[in-house]
């Protein structure tokens, strides 16, 4: 897919992230990891997990419960087999990365124990098994309803690597945990939203633009629920690139705020 005409336009990736969310004494938290530095995109950066859809997640005959393709290709105005893609990559891309799995048993009781299948989750990650035939050989569905629709961001066209993203929200299954044995991170963590935008802004951490957004909406919730259940208008948001003394930024609604809190931690930034 590339952009109207533009020959200059690269090639643009749908992607799928997922923001994994628990209660806790303090207040609601999400999980996140840091990406290892060095890779090619986001290399660094604290992020949530996701990654690119895969052709391995265009399967029609995908063992499915919860609202229906259709119903998520009206929230995220797309066609439906796209969005049967979307939110296949949702569920395998979070599994993959962080062994929480968004499944139930045919019967339609949650998955509690995501361990038992990490062969599987190997598998999975070396491309050896599709998501579809692992829950088709485990008796399992993709639990569609534990996931919510909730932004929309595409990385600006002059990037070499670019994503079409779609933001789910999910809480935490009963009886899961979610863990780091993947390469592609070096910190995985629990953490309060307003605690992590504290982090960026006392330079401890990087955040992207989509995930500082998704953070700051996070922070307002009381619990899991009440995020759960907010209604969200999702709107694509692709940021603009300009010109800002003698460099680039993006531009998009708040990034006067994103790049406050950027040069908070960092002094030498400038303004």
């Amino acid at each position: 897919m590339t952009e109207g005409n533009d020959p200059t336009a690269r090639p643009i990736k749908d992607a799928s992230t997922v923001m994994v969310m628990r209660d806790s004494d303090r207040g609601p938290e999400v999980f996140v990891a840091r990406r290892v530095r060095g890779m090619a995109f986001a290399g660094g950066m604290t992020v949530f997990p996701g990654g690119g859809v895969d052709a391995s997640d265009d399967d029609p005959d995908v063992a499915w419960s919860g609202p229906a393709p259709a119903w998520w290709a009206e929230r995220f105005d797309c066609d439906v087999p796209r969005a049967r893609r979307l939110v296949c990559a949702a569920a395998r891309e979070t599994f993959e990365e962080c062994g929480v799995l968004l499944a139930d048993h045919i019967d339609g009781s949650p998955v509690a124990d995501a361990g038992r299948y990490h062969s599987s989750r190997e598998e999975l990650e070396s491309h050896r098994l599709t998501f579809s035939a692992f829950l088709a050989d485990e008796d399992l569905s993709l639990a569609a309803g534990r996931l919510r629709p909730y932004d929309h961001w595409i990385t600006p066209s002059v990037e070499s690597r670019r994503y079409d993203t779609r933001f789910f929200l999910a809480a935490l299954p009963e009886g899961q945990e979610p863990d780091d044995l993947t390469t592609e991170v070096d910190l995985t963590m629990w953490a309060r939203p307003v605690d992590l935008l504290e982090d960026f802004r006392a330079g401890r951490s990087m955040l992207l633009p989509p995930t500082w957004t998704q953070l700051r909406v996070l922070a307002g919730f009381p619990d899991v629920a009440a995020a759960l259940d907010s209604e969200r208008r999702i709107v694509p948001v692709q940021p603009e690139v300009v010109e800002h003394r003698g460099g680039v930024r993006v531009r998009f609604d708040g990034s006067d705020e994103y790049w406050s809190d950027y040069q908070a931690g960092r002094p030498e930034a400038g303004s």
